[in-house]
């Protein structure tokens, strides 16, 4: 039996989709345990690119159960549309597929209220995704959330009554701080939620009962988090952060799984960085031509919000304070065969600060993060394609050399290499399960 979480190590985006959906054959259970329908997971296999942004993509292997913990915020309409979508492409999503009742639902007035306070903030905007998912989480944690088990029938006449409460306030705030003439009606939302609820019942149970029995019983599960490390609401780079636990703890408060059942934490990290939306990115090329080159080999653009990627090169500071604060175990670098035509490679081993001091920690403040300059080490690179390699002998030594130096600077061992896209375009150096 193993329990197993995969983190992004840098700022999302890391390619956890392919790594989860590589491990997923591995595993009984994929757990998803945080985060909304703002996350994208790539995934691609027998010529086929399929893209998620809810559902944890063990939904593709056969025999395998795939769970939304109690940590997800969940747009019902589009958790439909997503299962909708799978179907028409003849992935099944049925009994394999569960939903926790406890996890929070993100409703009309989220959504309204996420772009309208973004675009209010102008020059200052963090850069959601205006899919309502801080705003949901922010009513989770002030006791003013809808959980999906209070669409229940039997429930009807007092979640009304609490729903109207929630939406008279809403409606003020609207007026009075967003100056929006939009107001929500309370018998729409119902009727509209109501009619979801039913789509969704099928799928939903006590998923904290579920894993922990699975887990008791000697199966093996994967949990799947998504954004980034540097994202996380406590640990990352705040204000430019989401609104979850990104790290490997959140599995467990996620999920409802106690740390004793965890056996290891596998850190995924790009060859290279890059950051969508706003907020710090200390070894970003911008206007340089290695910067653009990333960019277009490693198709860099957002799964989720189509925005193009800012790219930098590989940060070893931001990939320590990652494997710091989500004990990983191991190190899955993706990626690699993006950086096949450069001469040289360069990784951030620490930073300088204004006054000429060496930095070897990630600053807290992110306006002290903004004035620091890396310090960079050079490696030469290796200018022959790694694409589709399945052999880590079978690469560059020079790609070899930097895989290493990342391993050593990191303090976290290499377990896999991925040198494509694809599924099967991967080295697994370690087997995790």
């Amino acid at each position: 039996m193993a329990c197993v979480v995969v983190v992004g190590s840098q700022w999302g985006d890391e390619g956890k989709g392919k790594v989860v959906d590589l491990l997923a054959e591995r595993a009984d259970i994929v757990a998803r345990f945080q985060g909304g329908n703002n996350a994208g997971h790539t995934v691609v296999f027998s010529g086929q690119t399929y893209i998620l942004h809810l559902i944890p993509s063990g939904i593709f292997h056969q025999g395998k159960l795939a769970v939304l913990g109690n940590g997800v915020v969940v747009d019902p309409e589009a958790l439909i549309e997503e299962i909708d979508g799978l179907a028409k492409l003849g992935v099944e999503v049925g009994d394999n597929f569960k939903v926790s009742d406890e996890a929070n639902l993100i409703m009309p007035y989220h959504k309204a209220m996420d772009r309208l306070r973004e675009s209010l903030k102008g020059e200052g905007k963090i850069g959601t995704t205006g899919r309502g998912i801080g705003p949901a989480y922010e009513d989770k944690m002030a006791r003013s959330g809808v959980r999906v088990s209070d669409l229940r029938r039997k429930d009807e006449r007092a979640f009304c009554d609490r729903l109207k409460s929630i939406v008279e306030e809403k409606n003020v705030l609207m007026r009075s701080h967003f100056k929006s003439d939009a107001v929500f009606d309370v018998s729409e939302i119902f009727d509209r939620y109501a009619a979801l609820y039913e789509r969704i019942a099928p799928h939903l149970c006590d998923t904290s009962l579920l894993l922990n029995q699975a887990i008791d019983a000697g199966q093996s599960v994967l949990f799947e988090g998504a954004q980034g490390t540097l994202l996380d609401v406590d640990h990352g780079t705040y204000p430019f952060v989401t609104s979850s636990s990104t790290v490997a703890g959140g599995a467990c408060t996620g999920c409802g799984v106690g740390p004793t059942k965890i056996t290891g934490v596998l850190g995924i990290v790009k060859a290279y960085t890059t950051r969508v939306g706003e907020g710090p990115l200390p070894t970003e090329l911008r206007d340089d031509p290695v910067g653009a080159i990333l960019q277009e080999r490693g198709q860099e653009i957002g799964a989720t919000t189509g925005r193009v990627r800012r790219c930098g090169w590989f940060d070893a500071v931001v990939v320590r304070e990652s494997a710091r604060l989500n004990g990983m175990s191991g190190l899955a670098i993706t990626k690699l065969d993006v950086l096949d035509s450069l001469e040289t490679v360069k990784i951030a081993v620490a930073y300088r600060d204004p006054e000429g001091n060496e930095v070897a920690s990630l600053p807290h403040h992110v306006g002290t993060l903004a004035e620091l300059t890396p310090i960079y080490e050079e490696l030469p690179g290796w200018q022959s394609s790694t694409r589709g390699l399945r052999d880590y002998g079978r690469l560059p030594a020079a790609a070899q050399a930097y895989l290493e130096r990342i391993a050593e600077l990191t303090g976290v061992p290499l377990v896999l290499v991925s040198t494509g896209p694809s599924r099967e375009e991967t080295i697994v150096l370690e087997e995790l399960f």
